[in-house]
């Protein structure tokens, strides 16, 4: 049995590469590109900012939908915003997608070079600790980035938490990671009397615990300057050997 990893949690302003990353984003980067992906999307790229997704689409990929925010609020000239609920309802069979956000794709950026990295939030949590279960690296970074801006960041430290303690062999219960997503700074914002941009259902979206039984997985594209993720399905057990029939 693989030894048990070390599990370190950086915020978003330490993020760098390592042996094997996590780069979680509740609420809500990392519930959207699942659900880009669920809907159709061919590719899904990410960027650092929003010129560099202008850029690419306009220089490589004309066709490209543009999708994203900045403080939360989506662009105006983007085609989608950063909303899983939005996502959930638009038909992108055979697009490519670019997205920039404040805090999850910038993640990804900062940690580019890692051996393994993932793109994470609660609905992708068993798949990604399958994952990193299969590939059993010796230390584990979980990039915390809520934990940007004056933000305490504790929706994705709750859920780097239950991944690591899956990692760990454990099966805790989940309702009190989860409990901790609508209280947090960045959850409040989704209340009834929240932002204009922040809809209660997309706070529904994010608390839907394994919603989906692969992960994203974050690796340089081979043919334009930007971050591919894709969808990658783990093996069933967690200690990355198939079960037998």
């Amino acid at each position: 049995m693989p030894a048990t990893p070390t599990l370190r949690m950086l915020d978003l302003d330490a993020a760098e590469p390592n042996e094997a990353v996590v780069v979680v984003d509740v609420l809500r980067a990392f519930t959207v590109v699942p659900w880009l992906l669920e809907r159709g999307a061919r590719r899904v790229l990410a960027v650092g900012t929003r010129e560099q997704a202008v850029a690419l689409r306009a220089e490589h990929l004309p066709d490209a939908l543009l999708a994203g925010e900045q403080g939360g609020r989506p662009y105006p000239d983007f085609d989608l915003g950063n909303s899983p609920t939005e996502v959930a309802a638009a038909q992108l069979s055979g697009r490519t997608v670019i997205q920039r956000t404040t805090a999850g794709t910038q993640g990804l950026v900062r940690t580019a070079g890692s051996g393994l990295v993932l793109a994470a939030s609660f609905v992708t949590a068993a798949a990604t600790a399958r994952r990193l279960s299969a590939a059993a690296p010796r230390q584990i970074s979980f990039v915390i980035t809520g934990a940007s801006l004056g933000r305490d960041g504790d929706e994705d430290l709750a859920c780097a938490e239950l991944i690591g303690a899956r990692v760990r062999g454990e099966d805790p219960d989940p309702s009190p990671f989860l409990a901790r997503v609508a209280p947090s700074d960045h959850g409040r914002y989704f209340a009834s009397d929240g932002a204009d941009w922040a809809p209660v259902a997309d706070l529904g979206r994010a608390l839907e615990l394994d919603r989906f039984d692969w992960t994203v997985e974050a690796t340089p594209a081979a043919d334009v300057p930007a971050i591919e993720l894709c969808r990658t399905t783990p093996p069933r057990s967690m200690n990355g050997e198939e079960p037998s029939a």
